[in-house]
This record gives C-alpha cells, sequence and structure tokens, in this order.
C-alpha cells in the first residue's frame, strides 16, 4: 500500500508540474497554485479517492472552486477574479493548500463522487459550419449531444453567432459567441435548423438546481472572468428553455436515443471533449455503435475531439495531435464518410478551417 501511495503521488505530482508549465500564460492563477501542489503530497494524497480517469489537476481545482463559490468571504476567494470582491493578501498557492487541507473531508466527498463537465458555450461555434454543410444536404437536423452535461450545446439554436471575417450569424436571445476564422470555410448566411435535440450524459446537471450549477461554474477557470459570466448568462437561457438532457451511457443508449431524433430530422450525433473520458474500450464500442445503426439509415457526426486524446475515432488514427480537431462523419445508404474540417481552440475562441 506504502509502494502504492508513493506512486500515486510521485504520478500527480508530474501531473501538476506539468500543468503549471503549460497554462503559465492562459491561467496563470491556477499554474501558480499547479507548481505549489505538485510539492504537497498531503495535497496529492486526498485525490487518491478519485477515480483513476479523473485524476487530474482540474478536478481539484474544481473541487476547491465549488467550496470556494460558497465561501466568498475567504481570503483565498480574493486572488480568484471572477469572485473577488476586495483586493488580494497573502500567497494563493500558501492559502489554497491551507483550504483544501482544512476541508478535507468535503473535498474528498467532490473528488470521489464528481467528474470534470466543463460545458463551454462557445464550443456551439465548432457545429455552425457542419450543421450548415449537413443542413444543405439532408435539411433540417435533429441533434444527439453525448456528454451533453448542462445541455447548454443544445440551445444552438437560440444564438447568435459572431464571426470574423463573416459577421453576424441569427438573432440572439441573450447571448452573442465570437469566433475567429481563418482558411477557407463554407459560405454560411443563416443559422442552420436544428429543429429538435436531446442531450445524454452519465451524470447530467440540471440548469434548476443552483449546487449542480455550482459545479458547472467551478469547473471555469477562475482567470477566465468572460467565460464565467457568459455560463451563468447560458444557465439562465437553458431556464427559460426546453432543454432536455437524459441520463444515459453513450454506447449503451445512444441508439435508442438517434431513433428518437430520427423522428424529427436528420439524426445528428455530437460529441466535444467528451470521448477522452472513456476508456479506449468504450470509444471503440462506441464508434462501432454508430457503425451499426448507420448502416440501418442515413446518420452524421460532428467530432470534436483531440486526436491524441483520441487516437481510435474516425480521422484520428496515426495523429497524435493535441489540438482540439473537428470531424464530420456521414454514413450514407450504408457508405461511411470521413471528412477531417478544421482545427479549433478548446473553448471555440477560433477555428482554422482545412488541414
Amino acid at each position: 500500500m506504502l509502494i502504492y501511495y508513493r506512486e500515486l503521488v510521485h504520478d500527480l505530482a508530474q501531473r501538476f508540474s506539468d500543468f503549471a508549465k503549460s497554462f503559465d500564460t492562459g491561467a496563470p492563477l491556477y499554474s501558480r497554485i499547479a507548481a505549489r501542489v505538485a510539492n504537497e503530497p498531503a495535497v496529492l494524497e486526498l485525490m487518491s479517492v478519485a477515480p483513476i480517469a479523473q485524476r487530474i489537476p482540474v478536478l481539484l481545482f474544481a473541487s476547491a472552486h465549488h467550496l470556494l463559490l460558497d465561501e466568498r468571504d475567504h481570503e483565498l476567494a480574493q486572488h480568484y477574479p471572477n469572485i473577488a470582491r476586495t483586493p488580494p493578501t497573502g500567497d494563493a498557492a500558501d492559502l489554497f493548500v491551507r483550504f483544501v487541507l482544512e476541508r478535507a473531508d468535503a473535498m474528498k466527498e467532490l473528488l470521489a463522487n464528481r467528474s470534470t463537465q466543463t460545458n463551454e458555450i462557445g464550443r456551439c461555434n465548432w457545429f455552425l459550419f457542419p450543421f450548415a454543410m449537413l443542413d444543405a444536404e439532408v435539411g433540417p437536423l435533429a441533434q444527439v449531444d453525448v456528454g451533453s452535461s448542462a445541455g447548454l450545446n443544445q440551445l444552438f439554436p437560440k444564438l447568435a453567432f459572431d464571426l470574423t471575417p463573416g459577421g453576424l450569424i441569427g438573432e440572439d436571445d441573450g447571448i452573442t459567441i465570437t469566433c475567429d476564422i481563418t482558411g477557407t470555410p463554407p459560405v454560411v448566411t443563416n443559422r442552420p435548423q436544428v429543429i429538435w435535440s436531446m442531450g445524454l450524459d452519465a451524470k447530467p446537471i440540471d440548469v434548476r438546481n443552483d449546487t449542480e450549477v455550482r459545479w458547472l461554474e467551478a469547473c471555469v477557470w477562475p482567470d477566465q472572468v468572460e467565460r464565467f459570466d457568459r455560463l451563468q448568462r447560458a444557465v439562465s437561457l437553458a431556464r427559460r428553455s426546453n432543454i432536455v438532457v437524459e441520463h444515459g451511457d453513450a454506447v449503451d443508449d445512444v441508439a435508442q436515443a438517434i431513433e428518437r431524433a430520427t423522428q424529427h430530422g436528420h439524426p445528428v450525433v455530437t460529441t466535444s471533449w467528451v470521448l477522452n473520458y472513456l476508456p479506449a474500450e468504450r470509444r471503440i464500442a462506441f464508434v462501432e455503435e454508430l457503425d451499426r445503426v448507420g448502416s440501418e439509415g442515413d446518420l452524421s457526426w460532428i467530432i470534436a475531439e483531440s486526436p491524441y486524446e483520441t487516437p481510435d475515432l474516425p480521422g484520428h488514427r496515426g495523429s497524435d495531435e493535441l489540438i482540439t480537431v473537428i470531424t464530420l462523419v456521414t454514413w450514407r445508404a450504408g457508405q461511411r464518410k470521413v471528412q477531417r474540417l478544421a482545427t479549433t481552440h478548446p473553448h471555440g475562441h477560433w477555428i482554422h478551417w482545412g488541414n
């Protein structure tokens, strides 16, 4: 057992050290904290209760953030730009270590039972062009969003898209998301018709439940204040909308969801930074299930995942790219076609169309 914990701490220390180096510019607060946590075995050992696939720095950070959102007057909170009320005092890394160790039981409860669920509304940018391509080909679309979390990707028909270049697409219902475009994408002049949608998630988040929403907020990095504010507006919009997210397994329940979608329009499965959380054998089983369904009726699948994290997906084999790649897979008359469309920022800030 002692050897196990030594190996666990050593592995986690390396992960936090790597995180600190990778995000010193994009997430300076978490970078500083990660560098300190890498040398704090007592903090790293808290993560032993987390499922193996979730023993990652962002789960520890989200768990602490979740508690901190309920303790906004704590000294540590003043170092979090999204919730700070007064100028910060003290060292953020010191305060973080003390904060989580003093709340070890609450932290373990979150680490054991939660998983990272970044439901970033900006990722709807990834679907705009593929949806437009499919709309032009087959008409109105019915979306099955796998790994849907709180279902915010289903707000697509209510969003406006401000493209540079390209201008404004659609009328918004309170949220316009921006995106810088390079390369030569298809011309989009109108928002594609997504007339029906549902989400499927192993641990769906109910947008009407304040505690669940707080976890969603906790998964946003505190340096990214604009994302945090936009998430809150997206949750408000989702509460006013008919968002459907059902509990289900990506492999076992996707066929039934697709069958329901087919009753409303052309079925389109969307996955965005979710299949990396499945074991390799389950990812392969997911692809095989879509192949089976696609052999029986027309189907489309928009993939927005990292080839490095998901090397067994269509279009990813032989690639070790860390970047997010948008791929369109279609089944027509039983024949599968795979098209690599674009690379993109992990939160949808920009898209480069083409290889």
